[in-house]
């Protein structure tokens, strides 16, 4: 009794299906299967009194749906006619038959056609619902339509709000805001071309992401950029010699951090998930398109634009030195004086925001994951509360039909199955059937049941027999998440730290670097699943979520990592190490927080979307780069170099200068007396 179809054709862009799971092998099968190649909308009547169906408004139900059945078409081998009627006589549906080669626009019409005749022939005192994998579907992309261009607008509006405040100059945040939105839109055309030449495909949520990625990087890369070009506009009079000394000191840091970000991203290739690949591959792509454009378009339009684009703020040649003085010096500065406390107590606060992650609940039913309603959530919600648990969209079963028999005694003798019945004839020796599940769908009840059933099903010789439908799925994807978490992370975290030992040629700098962003991202991780939890009430996260903050965190969290500590290794030659991060902090303190401003603000900006996935990531990336910006690239890292010192830079010896340890040793003794 396949009642509310099992949604194998969402039709709203790339799966999340590995196409080697068990439950992609069901879904392909079953296409072979007269009428397979259509799946089923679901029409749910009820009274609008909420009293029992009559006899006469049963038999109008009827007729309304083989009214509906006649005028879309009525495909051969498509789901029964009869109508399904609830023990409480409460709620009644039947289905229609929709082609499961629908998507997109073709599949939004038909749904919109099917609500339409549903409501025009519904009897008189009833309500029409649909509901059903091609419902599902439309309701989906039509929680994404337009969602590109709101995003795509609030981003740029943040940004642009945010650079005016960083700058304070009516002109100059226009000039990286137009380089980074022209740099998006052409990540956006290379999206569309990748899909052309590969078999990935990209949706909303894809291009979303990858839309908050360049936004995001591409206005970092800017502010470093423009940073380094207003100080050394204090030391240039021409001010294209300060832009030029500004690109070659900037520049390894945008490539070297670039590189890490697109290296990172392009690990996702190697995962499981479809719709995981298919970020990688574009996020790449825009991430690579933003560095491009940050070093060669914004050079050229600072270069016209000169020094008066900083009006009202002009710098002058002063020889101001920004790595002396100001806030962040003295922050830095205390810090490096009382290293081991400062240290102990702000990796004691990381630890226990990282304790957030125990008993975070991972993976969200089809229901649960758009934070706008929508009709065919309604009505399935209709249906769980009149149907068994499991009722609305049965578990799929396919086996060799000369051991139907011992299939069906298998089925019959699994606890957690209250009905199993074979639906149509057999197929080339193939028979299927829809098995009912006592726990509701998309439950950890129903996943063991899956998991107990393939296994009882394995038993049974020569049946060959396979488990799928919308809870084998979920499950599928769930345990190939956790695969790709195993996987791809160790990867990420292997080419960060390379990059950064090819970078620094530190060991020490390199491990203690990758450690406090490791520990930065599970505090993040952890927080952010509270607040989802506890303050937005979700009821979980989204089995992605966890790899794509964890991803985000440590990539663009390197960003700071690579603009902080090679602007330390510079001032470590002239000032040691100790006084050097302070420098290095003082000097990067503004731009890092501005740029991790704008990135936290830019990753919220995901909240627009209606994907709940989008909102998690938002949240965690957030909560996550605040972190990296205020704690770890501020406290952290300078406690730790203070503690560490000159080893920090193993093996290349950059031993404290004469000068500066005479003065420590000056300080000291004068301390002493």
């Amino acid at each position: 009794m396949g009642l509310a179809g099992s949604n194998e054709s969402a039709g709203a862009g790339p799966t999340s299906l590995p196409q080697s799971s068990e439950s992609a092998r069901v879904q392909r099968m079953v296409e072979e299967f007269p009428g397979g190649r259509n799946t089923a909308a679901i029409v749910v009547f009820d009274r609008l009194d909420g009293e029992q169906l009559t006899d006469s408004q049963l038999s109008a139900a009827t007729g309304a749906v083989a009214a509906i059945r006649a005028e879309t078409g009525g495909q051969a081998g498509g789901p029964p006619a009869d109508l399904t009627i609830s023990e409480d006589r409460m709620v009644a549906l039947g289905q229609i038959p929709v082609s499961s080669e629908l998507s997109g626009a073709p599949l939004n019409d038909e749904v919109e056609r099917l609500r339409t005749l549903a409501e025009e022939r519904a009897p008189d005192g009833l309500r029409t619902q649909i509901t059903g994998g091609p419902a599902f579907g439309a309701d989906i992309a039509n929680a994404f339509a337009g969602a590109d261009v709101t995003l795509l607008l609030v981003t740029a509006s943040v940004v642009a709000v945010l650079l005016m405040l960083t700058y304070r100059s009516p002109v100059l945040w226009l000039v990286p805001l137009l380089v980074v939105g022209l740099a998006d839109r052409i990540a956006v055309s290379l999206g569309v071309l990748l899909a052309r030449v590969t078999d990935l495909s990209f949706d909303g949520s894809t291009s979303g992401i990858t839309s908050v990625l360049v936004f995001g990087a591409g206005t970092n890369y800017a502010l470093l950029l423009i940073s380094r070009y207003r100080d050394e506009l204090h030391r240039h009079e021409n001010h294209r010699d300060a832009l030029r000394r500004a690109v070659r000191r900037c520049g390894p840091a945008i490539v070297a951090s670039n590189v890490t970000v697109v290296l990172a991203l392009l690990t996702l290739l190697l995962a499981a998930l479809p719709n995981t690949r298919s970020l990688g591959l574009m996020a790449a792509a825009g991430v690579i398109t933003a560095a491009l454009f940050v070093l060669t378009a914004l050079p050229a339009a600072l270069a016209l634009c000169g020094r008066r684009v900083f009006w009202p703020f002009i710098p002058a040649v002063d020889g101001t030195d920004n790595a002396g003085s100001g806030a962040w010096y003295k922050l830095a500065d205390r810090v490096v004086r009382r290293p081991a406390p400062v240290a102990a107590g702000a990796l004691a606060a990381l630890l226990l925001c990282a304790a957030g992650l125990l008993g975070t609940d991972v993976g969200l039913s089809q229901s649960d994951q758009f934070r706008v309603r929508a009709e065919s959530v309604d009505a399935l919600d209709t249906l769980a509360a009149h149907f068994p648990s499991g009722a609305s969209d049965p578990t799929i079963v396919l086996a060799r039909t000369e051991a139907e028999a011992d299939v069906q005694r298998a089925l019959d003798a699994e606890p957690g199955v209250s009905r199993a019945v074979p639906t149509g004839p057999p197929h080339e020796g193939t028979t299927r059937w829809a098995v009912t599940l006592d726990a509701p769908p998309a439950s950890q009840e129903a996943f063991d049941t899956i998991d107990d059933l393939r296994a009882r099903l394995g038993e049974v010789p020569g049946a060959e027999a396979l488990a799928g439908g919308s809870d084998a799925k979920q499950l599928d994807t769930a345990e190939a998440a956790r695969k790709d978490q195993l996987l791809v992370i160790p990867l990420i975290l292997a080419v960060v730290f390379s990059v950064l030992l090819a970078l620094l040629r530190a060991v020490p700098a390199a491990l203690v670097l990758i450690g406090v962003t490791v520990l930065s991202s599970l505090a993040a991780i952890g927080l952010g699943s509270l607040v989802s939890e506890h303050i937005f009430g979700f009821p979980a996260l989204d089995t992605t979520v966890p790899l794509f903050g964890f991803l985000f965190l440590v990539a663009l969290g390197v960003d700071y990592t690579i603009f902080l500590v090679t602007r330390a290794r510079e001032e470590a030659l002239d000032h040691g190490t100790a006084r050097g991060i302070v420098r290095a902090v003082s000097a990067t303190g503004p731009v890092i927080t501005s740029a991790g401003i704008v990135l936290a603000a830019v990753f919220a900006v995901l909240g627009v979307l209606p994907l709940i996935t989008l909102t998690q990531l938002g949240i965690i990336v957030g909560i996550g780069i605040v972190l990296d910006t205020f704690v770890v690239r501020t406290v952290v890292v300078p406690a730790l170099f203070a503690l560490i010192g000159p080893r920090i830079w193993w093996p290349a010896d950059l031993a404290e200068p004469e000068s500066v340890r005479a003065e420590r040793e000056i300080s000291t003794t004068t301390g002493t007396r």
